[in-house]
C-alpha cells in the first residue's frame, strides 16, 4: 500500500515538472489586435463628397435656365454625370456644369432685363410716371441694383436674381397702379358712372386702400386691394359699355330712319351705303356682347347717317337754287319774247 502511494506521489511530482517545464519553455501567445480599417472606404467617401459639389453644380445651373440656353451641350454635361463613378470624373463634370453656368448667366441677366423693361415701357408710355415719378424712381433703383450684383465679379448669383425678381414685382404692382387711373379716368370721361355709380364708389375706397399700403410698404396688401378695385372699375366700365351701346344704337337708328324719309340712301348713297357697314357691324358685335365696339360702331354710323342727310340738304339746296336760276332765265326769255313781239308788232304798223 505505501508502495503504491509513494508511486502515486513520483508521478504526480513528476507530471508537474513536466507542465512547469513545457510552460517554460513554449512564448506565450500574443494578445488579438484589432483588424485594420480596409483603405477602400476612404477613396469611396470622397467619391461621394464631389459627387454632392456635381450635383450642386448641376442645380446652379439649372436655377439659372442653363439647359435652354445652351441644349446640346448641357446634353453631353448630363451624359458625362451619368457615367461618372469616381471621385475624377464628378469633379470633372462639376467644372463642366459651372463653366456652362458662367456662360448662361449674361443670358439670363438679359432676359430679366428685358422682362423688366418691357413693363417699365408699359408703365412709362401709361404716364403713370408723371403723376408719381417717385414711385418709377424706387423701382429703377432696385433694377440697377440687381443689374449691380450680377455684374460684381463677386456678385452672388441668387441674391440677383432676387433682387431682380424684386424689381419686376414693383414695376409690375406699379403698372397695375397705372391701369386702375386709366380706368377710372376712362369711367369719368364717358359718363359712366350713371351706370353703377355703388361699383364706381366702392372702387374709389379700395384704391385709396392700395395706395396707403403701398406706400406703408405692404405691397401684398397693395396688391390685393388694388386687384379688387381694378375689378370693380372694370365692371363698371362693362356696365357703362351694355348701356351706352344700347344709348347709341337707339340714336344711330333714329338717324337711319331720318336719313330713309330724306331719301339719302338715293341722293348720297355712297355716304349712306358707308353708314350701313358700320351699322351692320355694330348689329353683330352686339350679339358678339362686344359692347365696347358696338357702341363705337353705332356712334360711326350714327354720324354717317347724319352726314348723308346733310349732303342730301345740300343737294336739294342746289337743285332749288338751280331750278329758280332756270325758271328765272325763262321768264327773262318770256319777257323779251313778248318784248320783241311787241317791238316787231309795233313796227308793222
Amino acid at each position: 500500500m505505501k508502495k503504491n502511494i509513494s508511486f502515486l506521489l513520483i508521478l504526480s511530482v513528476a507530471l508537474a515538472v513536466s507542465i512547469c517545464i513545457s510552460c517554460k519553455s513554449t512564448a506565450p501567445a500574443p494578445a488579438p489586435q484589432p483588424a485594420p480599417r480596409p483603405q477602400v472606404a476612404q477613396p469611396a467617401q470622397t467619391a461621394d463628397e464631389d459627387k454632392a459639389r456635381a450635383d450642386k453644380a448641376r442645380q446652379r445651373a439649372m436655377d439659372f435656365e442653363t439647359p435652354s440656353y445652351f441644349p446640346s451641350e448641357w446634353e453631353d454635361a448630363e451624359s458625362q454625370y451619368n457615367s461618372a463613378s469616381d471621385a475624377a470624373s464628378y469633379n470633372a463634370v462639376a467644372v463642366v456644369y459651372d463653366n456652362l453656368l458662367q456662360k448662361a448667366l449674361p443670358l439670363y441677366a438679359q432676359a430679366r432685363e428685358d422682362e423688366i423693361m418691357a413693363v417699365r415701357e408699359q408703365l412709362i408710355s401709361s404716364g403713370f410716371s408723371n403723376t408719381f415719378p417717385q414711385y418709377l424712381k424706387k423701382a429703377d433703383d432696385m433694377a440697377l441694383a440687381a443689374q449691380a450684383e450680377y455684374e460684381s465679379e463677386a456678385g452672388d448669383y441668387y441674391r440677383a436674381r432676387d433682387m431682380a425678381a424684386e424689381a419686376l414685382s414693383e414695376y409690375q404692382t406699379l403698372l397695375m397702379g397705372s391701369k386702375i387711373l386709366t380706368a377710372r379716368k376712362e369711367i369719368i370721361d364717358r359718363g359712366f358712372t350713371q351706370y353703377d355709380p355703388d361699383n364706381f364708389q366702392k372702387a374709389d375706397e379700395v384704391a385709396q386702400s392700395a395706395l396707403k399700403a403701398y406706400e406703408g410698404g405692404d405691397r401684398n396688401g397693395a396688391v390685393t386691394n388694388g386687384e379688387e378695385a381694378l375689378l370693380r372699375y372694370n365692371l363698371v366700365l362693362g356696365n357703362g359699355w351694355i348701356a351706352y351701346a344700347s344709348d347709341r344704337k337707339a340714336a344711330a337708328e333714329k338717324e337711319r330712319e331720318l336719313a330713309l324719309a330724306e331719301r339719302a340712301n338715293v341722293a348720297s348713297r355712297d355716304t349712306f351705303r358707308g353708314a350701313e357697314t358700320f351699322f351692320n357691324q355694330a348689329g353683330e358685335l352686339l350679339a358678339a356682347e362686344n359692347y365696347k365696339d358696338a357702341g363705337l360702331n353705332y356712334i360711326e354710323a350714327e354720324a354717317r347717317y347724319a352726314i348723308s342727310r346733310k349732303e342730301t340738304e345740300e343737294k336739294r339746296i342746289r337743285a332749288e337754287e338751280a331750278i329758280r336760276i332756270a325758271e328765272e332765265k325763262i321768264e327773262e326769255s318770256s319777257e323779251s319774247a313778248s318784248e320783241a313781239e311787241r317791238i316787231i308788232e309795233g313796227g308793222s304798223k
